[in-house]
């Protein structure tokens, strides 16, 4: 894909930086990286850029910027920054038992995205709803690989285990990415690899850059893994909400398929995740239980503000994109 559109004076340095040669090139640095705010689209526009070197690119990028010295100290104060205001703003538990306890009682009265498009949503925002997420459907459960070399034993085999399925069994075509492509083809929305980057808002690029965040570094490996149990416990209830919405919005059936797939094969993933990641990892390392519960936390948070951010746009009849479909 091309590259995107800047947000502030660090994208844009950034970006500007980018479609030159490596090396002996101005960088965004000192006071400007600083001052970003570490939640805002700027920093965030530019830490997702910093990222996607690691997985697709960019069209006209050198791919030799992926381990470009000056541009990694850059990246690592923006970093510092995000990781520093999550630890302070997310944290909430240091036990992950008590972290994870919390996410496994459905409230009776939810009021969240999934609960909203079931019941009352308009296609309109399921079709925005699904191009916020593109952005990591669209490489679903690729930046959570990374942990799998930094894991031993038991957690490295469950976690080898969830991967494979989230990577279609063997079966190209079951590849969950592949799947949510087809999603979207059905909702006549564009299925291009980070096709609607320029129409998603600061709160959705912090979820997924703090999946790459945490998947990169091998220190934060523990938070990675309750990250990663998160999505997991999450995600086959509220599937299986977005399924009824798709059903009730008349979408056809490889819309629905995507979201009835995961509501059973989460349902397992999440007994895995819990018994045999957590488990097996903090047999090994407890030292890691408040990382673990720290990944728990700050995944809570960002996709809390998500959520509050486009029901807040939609109760106002306004579009939750920087760029309405």
């Amino acid at each position: 894909m091309p590259l995107p559109t800047a947000r502030g004076e660090v994208s844009g340095a950034l970006l500007d930086a980018l479609v030159r040669e490596p090396g002996g090139v101005t960088l965004p640095g000192g006071w400007s990286l600083r001052a970003a705010d570490p939640y805002g689209d700027d920093a965030q526009l530019a830490l997702y850029v910093c990222y996607e070197l690691h997985y697709q690119g960019f069209s006209g990028v050198d791919d030799a910027w992926e381990w470009d010295p000056d541009l990694l100290r850059a990246r690592q104060v923006l970093e510092r920054r995000f990781l520093d205001a999550l630890r302070s703003e997310a944290t909430a538990h240091d036990d992950p038992q008590a972290a994870v306890a919390g996410l496994l009682v459905e409230p009776a009265d939810g009021a969240g995205v999934s609960h909203h498009l079931r019941d009352e949503g308009e296609l309109w925002q399921m079709r925005e709803y699904i191009a916020h997420r593109s952005l990591y459907q669209l490489k679903e459960a690729d930046p959570h690989v990374w942990v799998v070399p930094r894991l031993r034993g038991r957690a490295k085999a469950a976690m080898a285990a969830v991967e494979y399925d989230e990577f279609g069994a063997g079966r190209g075509e079951r590849v969950h990415a592949e799947l949510f492509a087809e999603l979207m083809t059905d909702l006549a929305l564009d299925p291009t690899y980070n096709h609607y980057l320029n129409a998603t808002s600061a709160r959705m690029l912090a979820v997924v850059n703090m999946m790459s965040l945490l998947g990169l570094h091998r220190a934060l490996r523990g938070a990675l893994v309750g990250h990663f149990a998160t999505v997991e416990i999450t995600s086959s209830p509220a599937s299986d909400r977005l399924a009824k919405a798709l059903r009730r919005l008349g979408a056809g059936e490889a819309a629905v398929f995507f979201y009835t797939e995961h509501v059973e094969a989460d349902a397992v993933h999440e007994q895995v995740v819990r018994h045999g990641v957590i488990d097996g990892l903090l047999t090994r390392e407890p030292a890691l239980a408040a990382d673990v519960a720290f990944g728990v936390d700050a995944t809570v948070l960002l996709e809390d503000r998500f959520a509050e951010e486009v029901l807040g746009a939609w109760r106002k009849g306004r579009s939750a994109l920087r760029v309405p479909l």
